[in-house]
């Protein structure tokens, strides 16, 4: 029982790592030309998006919020990273094909996911300027209300003006064709 206890005590430890108000985990991964990607390297710039994601149905949906997101920010200093756990061949297509505006990695063995704490795919990370956690949001919603609030509090890291990127890709939509009235 006292085992069970231990064991209990430090998974609960572990999961606090990665925590709203802490330090970003030491993080550095390969981008798709070999390039090394370091977090630390980036949040001295400027505050960072980390994305952890797959590029299903649920996660391409998600993604033009997303895009709009770090264009709307990007300005202020913001880098958004999205890190697929997908081979690199089919990422390969789909950046191309998605047009993807930010820095992207590659994590086909879910090492990321470990590092990051997470089991939620696809899972983000908002991290400060300097590397403290401000804002974490897990799971998928395709209405783009993540990248809504993502952008809250990004506006709130960067002094800036609250951008509706909800909004924006929603306006940018086709929208259906109505019936002609005979």
């Amino acid at each position: 029982m006292l085992a069970l206890a231990a064991t209990v005590f430090t998974a609960d430890a572990d999961e606090k790592k990665v925590a709203i108000g802490k330090a970003a985990p030491d993080f550095k991964i390969k981008d798709s030309a070999g390039k090394e990607i370091n977090l630390a390297e980036l949040t001295a710039k400027g505050p960072v998006l980390v994305r952890l994601t797959c590029g299903c149905l649920g996660c391409d949906k998600e993604l033009p919020y997303f895009q709009e997101l770090h264009t709307a920010y990007k300005a202020q200093g913001l880098t958004s990273l999205a890190i697929f756990r997908e081979p690199d061949a089919k990422v390969e297509a789909y950046v191309k094909e998605k047009k993807l505006n930010m820095l992207y990695a590659v994590d086909p063995k879910g090492v990321s996911w470990t590092v990051f704490g997470t089991r939620s795919m696809p899972s983000n990370f908002l991290i400060a300027k300097g590397g403290q956690i401000v804002k974490i949001s897990t799971g998928c919603d395709t209405s783009g209300m993540i990248a809504e609030r993502l952008s809250e509090a990004t506006a709130k890291l960067t002094g800036t003006d609250k951008v509706e990127v909800k909004a924006k890709v929603d306006a940018a939509k086709p929208q259906p064709a109505q019936p002609v009235a005979k």
